[in-house]
């Protein structure tokens, strides 16, 4: 499998959930029997309720699938030869063909965005030659990277259509929120990092929106400009992890909202908490190895009580949704998505 090959696992030896003290990032250990427990229960119930066409819960929510996705790829299952190979290519044909015509991959551009940053962390590892059914007759049988082409530059087309240098719901939208934004961003520079042309505009764009939008505090506005949309330690999380990969640490606001979420590990976000969990693991990671150790160690034992007898997780857009993101909030533990890499 990929995983004996891809060695870059943290060290996280415990009795239990009794993880190792310490941020430090050792090569080679196995990652935690309990943490290898709930992944491999949420990717079984993932695998049984993969629709035949690919998507999970609606085929017009690309961004669940491409969620779903990139739990398979996280854990290091090899996606040509491994167990769940079938689940990994039919996930990636189902968001190749639901894109329209326009290179929008639907229902909104969270979804485009998520989709963008899971056909990134596929390419390059997915063997395109065995994707397709040579014998069948299908429309829109294109690579992943025409596919993320074509997604870019409708991406780019939106923002520059949007006075604020962010995006909405819809690519046709003239405003913008900083959750949007984020989940847009992230796809664009997944895509820079996999070696596809991004404009450096779009991303510098983009990064400036969020950075309007972050207080001195490391507080984040929805929309709007600052102290607008209420307090929300998902869009602070959100706007750490885009400054990181974005390579933009020296600025102020980045500071400014990591130290906002680094000091407040026990907080419970009361609304879209999978969404919280997602953002949190990773922005933790990107920017204070310590409370992402200490978080993590935490968020193992919630997850493992909050895991359902068939390996699903309840989420607010459904199982598969809270089933994906609650896999990718512990998948730092395997590190094998690019996208997880520190910047």
């Amino acid at each position: 499998m990929l995983r004996a090959i891809l060695v870059t696992t943290v060290s996280l030896g415990l009795s239990g959930f009794a993880f190792a003290q310490g941020p430090s990032i050792r090569y080679g250990n196995e990652i935690p029997a309990e943490v290898e427990t709930i992944y491999e229960r949420g990717l079984t119930f993932l695998s049984e309720t993969q629709s035949e066409n690919g998507t999970w819960r609606n085929r017009s929510e690309h961004g669940i699938t491409g969620l779903c996705l990139m739990a398979f790829l996280a854990s290091g299952e090899d996606p040509n030869f491994g167990r769940y190979r079938q689940n990994i290519k039919s996930a990636i044909r189902s968001i190749i063909q639901g894109q329209d015509a326009s290179g929008f991959i639907p229902n909104s551009m969270y979804h485009h965005g998520f989709a963008m940053l899971a056909l990134a962390e596929a390419y390059g590892v997915v063997d395109e030659e065995t994707l397709w059914d040579s014998s069948e007759d299908i429309k829109n049988r294109q690579s992943i990277a025409v596919t993320l082409q074509r997604a870019i530059e409708l991406t780019v087309k939106a923002q520059k259509a949007n006075r604020w240098g962010g995006w909405r719901y819809s690519p046709t939208s003239t405003d913008a929120d900083t959750s949007v934004t984020g989940s847009v961003l992230m796809g664009l520079l997944a895509c820079r990092n996999a070696g596809i042309e991004v404009p450096s505009e779009s991303i510098e764009s983009a990064l400036e929106y969020m950075q309007r939008n972050t207080a001195s505090s490391g507080f984040v506005a929805y929309s709007g400009g600052i102290g607008g949309g209420g307090e929300s330690m998902a869009r602070s999380a959100v706007a750490t992890l885009v400054y990181s990969v974005g390579q933009k640490r020296e600025w102020e606001e980045y500071e400014a909202s990591l130290s906002h979420i680094s000091e407040r590990l026990d907080h419970k976000e009361s609304a879209h908490t999978h969404y919280f969990y997602y953002y949190m693991a990773q922005a933790l990671f990107q920017g204070d190895p310590e409370a992402w150790d200490i978080w993590n160690r935490n968020t193992a034992r919630m997850l493992a009580d909050q895991q359902a007898d068939d390996g699903s997780f309840v989420g607010s857009y459904g199982e598969a949704y809270g089933t994906a993101m609650s896999l990718l909030a512990l998948a730092l533990n395997y590190r094998f998505l690019p996208i997880y890499e520190r910047f």
